[in-house]
Formats: C-alpha cells, sequence, structure tokens
C-alpha cells in the first residue's frame, strides 16, 4: 500500500523534473543579429535558463520536454533599454513636486509596476541611467533579481553626477533655506578631487555605471539647456576613477562643447546628443564612443511644450527647442557610421512603450534589423555584458521575446510582443498551441 508520505516525494520529484525539463521553441523566423540574417524555420532548446541549442529545422520534442509553438512568429533576443529611469514618469507639474511627499518605499513600489509594464513589452534587461533615491531603484533590482518581483535585468547608476546648479543638481528650483551645499555623495562635484568621492561613493551605493550630465537639460529648473558644465579636468578624473572601478561612463548631453570635452575625456556613451556636430560625430568614431539617442523623449517633452501649464517657465522653451531636433540628429549619426545603442528615456516617455522608438528609429533611416540589433547585441557590447546577453547563441542567457508575424516588413509589431523569456522564464505567451 502506498503511504501519503510516498506520494508527497513522488510529486516533489516530478515537480522538479517538469521545472528542469528542456523548454523546445519552434520559430518562424529568428533574427540572427551576430549575422545581420534573418533565418527560417529554426528551433531553440532551452535548459535552465540558458540556451542550450539552436538549430535550423523544427526538431521534435522529446519525452518531458515543452514546446512553444512560435511558427508564425518572429523570434528576437530579449530587448535592451540603455537609457530609463524606473523610479518615476514624467507628469508635469506633479513631477515637480514628489520628493517633498514620497518615501524610499513609496518609490520603489512605483517602481516595480514600471519595471512590469517594462519587461512585458518585450525588455528583459534595462539601464537605469539616473535616480534622486538610490535606495528605491537598489531594492527593485534587489527583488526583481531574488525573483519576489518581475522586471528587467538593472544595470542601475543610481544619482547622476551634475555640478553645482548643473542639470542634476536636486537643488535646483528650491527656495534658499532649504538647498543646502550639496556634495560628491548627493551627486554635485566641483573638482577633480570631488570626482573620485563622487565616482567612490557610487561604488559604495552598488552602482553599475556612472551616469553625468555634461550639459544643461530639458527638464531641470535652470535656464541652460546646453552649456557645458564640467571642466576637462573633472571629466578626466570621473574617467580616471571610473577606470579603477570597472565603470562605463555615461553623459547625458545636448550642447556641443560639452560633449565634445566628455568624448576627448574617453567617456563610454554620449546621451540625448542633441546638437551633436560633424567633428563630434568623427571624434566618437575614432574613439568608438557610444551614442544612445532617445528619440522617444525628445517627441514627448516636445509634445508637453505644447500644452500649457504643463511645464514650469523655465523649463517650456528648453522643451520646445531641444525636443523636435533629436530625431534629425539620430539620422544625421546613423549616416555618419557613429556606434549606435538603443535607448528611450524612459520615465521621461511613458514605460512600456519603449518599442516606439524602432519606429522612430526607422522614420530616420535606419533599416529596422539594424534597428533591432541597436536593441540586442550593440546594446550588449556597450553593457559589457556580449558574452552573456545580446544575441540567441548558444550558452547566452534565455532572453528571447517574439512577435507575431515580420517586422521587417512592419516594425509596428514590435510594439506587440506575444512571448517574452527571461532567463528561461516566461513572462508573456499569447500562443494557445504551445504545451
Amino acid at each position: 500500500m502506498i503511504k501519503l508520505a510516498d506520494v508527497w516525494v513522488l510529486i516533489l520529484l516530478f515537480s522538479s523534473a517538469v521545472q528542469s525539463a528542456d523548454t523546445v521553441i519552434h520559430a518562424g523566423q529568428l533574427i540572427d543579429v551576430t549575422s545581420n540574417s534573418v533565418r527560417s524555420n529554426v528551433s531553440v532548446v532551452i535548459t535552465d535558463d540558458r540556451i542550450a541549442a539552436v538549430r535550423d529545422g523544427w526538431i521534435s520534442p522529446a519525452a518531458g520536454q515543452r514546446l512553444i509553438d512560435l511558427r508564425g512568429h518572429t523570434l528576437m533576443p530579449g530587448f535592451i533599454d540603455m537609457h530609463v529611469h524606473l523610479s518615476g514618469e514624467l507628469d508635469p507639474p506633479h513631477s515637480y513636486s514628489e520628493g517633498f511627499y514620497l518615501n524610499s518605499a513609496d518609490l520603489a513600489l512605483r517602481a516595480s509596476a514600471y519595471a512590469s509594464l517594462t519587461l512585458r513589452a518585450g525588455f528583459t534587461t534595462v539601464r537605469d541611467l539616473g535616480a534622486n533615491d538610490v535606495e528605491a531603484i537598489k531594492a527593485l533590482k534587489t527583488a526583481i533579481n531574488s525573483g519576489l518581483v518581475e522586471g528587467p535585468r538593472i544595470f542601475m547608476a543610481g544619482k547622476a553626477i551634475a555640478t553645482t546648479g548643473g542639470h542634476g543638481d536636486p537643488t535646483n528650483g528650491i527656495r534658499s533655506d532649504l538647498r543646502g551645499d550639496p556634495g560628491p555623495k548627493d551627486g554635485v562635484i566641483n573638482s577633480a578631487q570631488d570626482a573620485f568621492k563622487a565616482v567612490r561613493q557610487r561604488y559604495k551605493d552598488g552602482s553599475d555605471v556612472i551616469k553625468l550630465t555634461v550639459t544643461g537639460g530639458v527638464l531641470s529648473l535652470a535656464k541652460s539647456g546646453d552649456n557645458p558644465q564640467f571642466t576637462d579636468d573633472e571629466l578626466q578624473a570621473v574617467v580616471a576613477a571610473a577606470k579603477d572601478y570597472n565603470f562605463n561612463v555615461a553623459v547625458h548631453a545636448h550642447g556641443a562643447e560639452g560633449m565634445k570635452r566628455a568624448v576627448d575625456a574617453g567617456i563610454d556613451s554620449v546621451e540625448h546628443g542633441t546638437y551633436m556636430t560633424e567633428e563630434i560625430m568623427s571624434l566618437m568614431k575614432t574613439k568608438g564612443t557610444w551614442y544612445v539617442p532617445t528619440i522617444s523623449a525628445g517627441k514627448w517633452v516636445a509634445k508637453l511644450s505644447e500644452e500649457e501649464g504643463k511645464f514650469p517657465a523655465v523649463v517650456r522653451p528648453k522643451a520646445a527647442a531641444v525636443g523636435p531636433l533629436i530625431q534629425d540628429t539620430f539620422s544625421r549619426a546613423y549616416a555618419a557610421g557613429v556606434n549606435i545603442a538603443f535607448g528611450t528615456d524612459a520615465g521621461v516617455s511613458p514605460h512600456g512603450r519603449n518599442a516606439e522608438e524602432f519606429i522612430f528609429m526607422v522614420e530616420a533611416g535606419m533599416p529596422v534589423l539594424e534597428a533591432i540589433r541597436s536593441a540586442t547585441l550593440n546594446a550588449s557590447i556597450l553593457l559589457g555584458q556580449d558574452d552573456r546577453l545580446g544575441s540567441i547563441e548558444q550558452g547566452k542567457l534565455a532572453d528571447l521575446v517574439a512577435v507575431k508575424g515580420d517586422p521587417m516588413s512592419d516594425v509596428s509589431t514590435l510594439l506587440s510582443p506575444s512571448f517574452v523569456m527571461k532567463g528561461g522564464q516566461i513572462y508573456v505567451n499569447e500562443t494557445p498551441s504551445s504545451k
């Protein structure tokens, strides 16, 4: 007679076997970003969190293997957005006062909702480039890594580094008796010595990347949207300190002079790049500097600038002037051969609509396949994670996204993923024939 305890043992053994069983995906099309080609009728085998095999043809699953039928779909590597801000979403004028009444817990819980939207939009990895509340974004990252909440893999910058009064000084616009004198810990530096302390603080905070605001910005409560805001000495010190800790350095930049100084100093990526000149493009190609365009944010702030009362008076003219230009800058940079990695600045533009950036890139002259590559292999190279992310290859993490139909003929299909897998776990599966 079988005892109840024996039944439970059998159930546990069966459950364990099911969890570790391979998954076989039959893809009608597969985007091979390493060869810039589209393959037809391909099988992908997943074991645990990794891609175990990629084979031509539709192989028959073995006993115990799960089959995901994507024969009417196009399968791609999980998308990577290299510029997001998960802890908030631009909702002026409320966005300018919420720092006075939201706690870390509020921000972390809100960010978890935005993280879920982002993952379900097909973005399995993001680079969070600046959060005023470091503990909130760090808590979210930890919760996602622990499997407590769903969201993309996060590489975080923590608090961005600015100069006094610059874009990123957290006390801009605050009444004088509340401003204080923020320093490197708060993300404000004014010397090479401060630069080293700021970078080391980010290391202490658990950051993965350094973010600088090297020119004025659109949304800060300061007059200029494009003036240079770091000296050469300060930039060189940041880059030197970052190298000591194996950090990449990403720089917010609209104006040409601040951008040029940063590229000269050896930073890794220029974000936005609105007033990028041909000289800077040439310098970026020589230095191997990446460009992360964020067209979505430019279009969004330009739209909001047309609405009366949305932005503070000092912000509205900057949004109207800068926002509409980014797509044209992207077009010129692509034509010039600058290295491009995908980024939206989601949090300025709405979360979960990250894939609209693909449409804007294609409108500006980039072929669909190259736009997808910018959000997969290119992004993984800039992130320093191309050994495990960015392409569908044996041994890499099983981060996959599929859309119904063919994005090569209709890029808008990328807005509606029907299948999303991150690290072997399925988060979206609108394929009823899968078993």
